[in-house]
């Protein structure tokens, strides 16, 4: 079950609650986030809500019998929109655009970049400049200080950040700089890495695992959140499968099912999701008419000189054309 408590609950009063839960069989474990304060209740034994509702310092409770609470929908009907400032919002009714290279290579290409997205009303950008590669003798990214003039350019145009953090020892030295943290699909079961972005006041954007289940990302998502972070957000971008016509399987059976589930808003990566540049577009309409809250989109000027995943990214042609569609379906009321 999950208690909110009510805004001037004292101690004692969670002491009391506590206590009360205790002796009838469940485990209760305090999360503060940064908009409310919750008890989360493990237990398997009947309890009347209407006993715990009446307690001192209660504001609601709900009964959440999925094994992720917090980010359940099960007691928070009313989906979840992230505000990013400047007119960006990420949720439901939302179809954000998050589009940039792979990896920020220099300062004359995130200056293109920004400016291209700027032409076309986009106004989130990603880009790695830390880099994890498969193999270590590939590019990996330009570290803090290409992180620092992403940031510079793209903050004198009101774009946003979003870029990926790798490890726990760099989030503080990122914080000033990145308006989003991403997890990527290797670390999404990073538990010390999501304990740790829990405790931060940005939002994440958590991407599924190689291979990872939608449970398994909804318990990861928990993490965050638990830990006081509930600016969290879903992201499908394809599982390794049997099949190795393209990169990934891109799941879009997630999107409705993670909105059925969870109240966090939902994107989808169809650049890693299939790996094929010609057939990126396709997926990224179907992942909006799915129902994905926002896209994650790779694009380059020239995909060709791109120095870390050119075969799955678009031109800035290519992404014209795909913005193009994307407007018309949401002027369709098709996504």
């Amino acid at each position: 079950m999950i208690i909110t408590l009510a805004p001037n609950a004292s101690a004692e009063h969670v002491h009391e609650i506590s206590n009360f839960l205790g002796k009838n069989g469940w485990k209760t474990t305090p999360v503060r986030t940064q908009s409310a304060h919750y008890l989360v209740g493990i237990g398997s034994k009947e309890i009347d809500l209407r006993q715990i509702s009446h307690l001192s310092g209660v504001l609601d409770v709900h009964r959440v019998t999925d094994v992720y609470k917090l980010v359940s929908r099960a007691w928070k009907v009313k989906p979840t929109r992230i505000d990013l400032g400047d007119g960006v919002v990420l949720g439901e009714g939302s179809m954000t655009i998050m589009a940039g290279p792979c990896s920020i290579e220099d300062e004359k290409q995130v200056t293109e970049t920004v400016d291209f997205l700027v032409s076309q009303g986009v106004q989130v950008m990603r880009g790695g400049a830390f880099k994890p590669r498969s193999s270590p003798y590939s590019f990996r990214g330009l570290g803090l200080e290409g992180l620092k003039m992403f940031a510079s350019i793209a903050r004198e145009k009101n774009v946003k950040v979003i870029t990926e953090v790798l490890d726990v020892s760099a989030i503080e030295s990122m914080l000033e700089y990145v308006d989003v943290f991403q997890v990527g699909a290797r670390n999404s079961q990073n538990f010390t890495l999501l304990d740790e972005l829990g405790r931060v006041d940005k939002p994440v954007l958590l991407k599924r695992g190689l291979s990872g289940t939608l449970e398994e990302l909804l318990q990861s998502a928990e993490y965050i959140f638990s830990k006081g972070n509930e600016k969290v957000i879903l992201c499908e971008r394809g599982i390794r499968t049997y099949e190795r016509a393209y990169r990934n399987t891109l799941d879009l059976n997630a999107v409705p099912y993670l909105k059925e589930k969870s109240h966090l808003p939902v994107v989808v990566d169809p650049s890693h999701g299939i790996g094929l540049r010609k057939h990126v577009p396709a997926m990224a309409l179907a992942g909006a008419v799915a129902g994905a809250d926002g896209l994650l989109i790779e694009i380059h000027r020239c995909p060709e000189e791109a120095l870390s995943d050119g075969a799955q990214t678009l031109s800035f042609e290519e992404a014209t054309e795909l913005f193009e569609k994307l407007k018309r379906l949401a002027a369709a009321h098709l996504c």
